[in-house]
């Protein structure tokens, strides 16, 4: 092992990093509005799902990890409106409140793109594999401190703000085992797929799935959900 490759090390921020790249990468292509995330990270010492809609999923393989997203009413509105409207969904068809099953639904599928986006880009940079859990999406009326246990022995907390198109606000959490990925020698990392592609193979096959079924497996979810929080 040269010195040269060892001196290549991928810690928590580059982690942190990719999965913010992956929030705003997936959801501008999604929505076609723009997604910013602030400069500056926060170091918390415990992750929450906060009202007015939360989002939780489990990472584990190579390393384990907590993801939370956290969405204003406005945010959460802004982002499923923009999406079902560049799908060509008239504006007649979509929900008015951020309370509807239907924003939850949708919501919830952006997410599932997103985590999915960021395990693809971790496997093919870092050459680990890691899997996830379903995302989990409620809608809260009050903070709810999650300390799921994600198997961390020495848990590292982020917070990261993040900016829709109109300036709505919504937070990304992570909670992560404190890590490092050193190069020990030279490789390539596969080929990164098209996000075009992918959103537009997703969207095929959204349209060929029962709105019932969706409908149906979503409320068995949240139903679980608020079952494990004690709600």
């Amino acid at each position: 092992m040269s010195p040269q490759n060892a001196s290549i090390i991928h810690g928590t921020e580059d982690v942190l990093i990719a999965l913010c790249n992956s929030v705003s990468g997936v959801l501008q292509v999604a929505t076609q509005c723009p997604i910013q995330y602030s400069g500056m990270v926060q170091r918390i010492t415990k992750t929450s799902l906060k009202p007015d809609i939360g989002c939780f999923v489990l990472i584990d393989g190579g390393f384990s990890a907590l993801i939370i997203i956290n969405f204003s009413a406005e945010a959460a509105m802004e982002l499923y409106r923009s999406y079902l409207l560049s799908m060509g969904i008239a504006e007649s068809d979509l929900a008015n409140a951020y309370t509807s099953d239907d924003v939850s639904n949708v919501m919830g599928e952006l997410m599932n793109q997103v985590v999915g986006d960021f395990t693809s880009k971790v496997q093919r940079e870092l050459q680990t594999h890691i899997a996830q859990s379903q995302p989990k999406m409620i809608r809260l009326n009050k903070q709810v401190n999650l300390s799921v246990d994600a198997n961390l022995d020495a848990p590292e907390a982020r917070r990261v703000t993040f900016y829709t198109g109109n300036n709505n606000i919504f937070y990304l959490e992570m909670a992560v085992d404190h890590m490092e990925f050193i190069k020990i020698k030279e490789f390539e990392a596969q080929e990164k797929p098209d996000p075009d592609l992918v959103m537009a193979q997703t969207r095929e096959a959204q349209a060929q799935q029962a709105p019932a079924a969706i409908s149906t497996a979503a409320n068995s979810d949240t139903d679980d959900l608020l079952k494990s929080l004690g709600l």
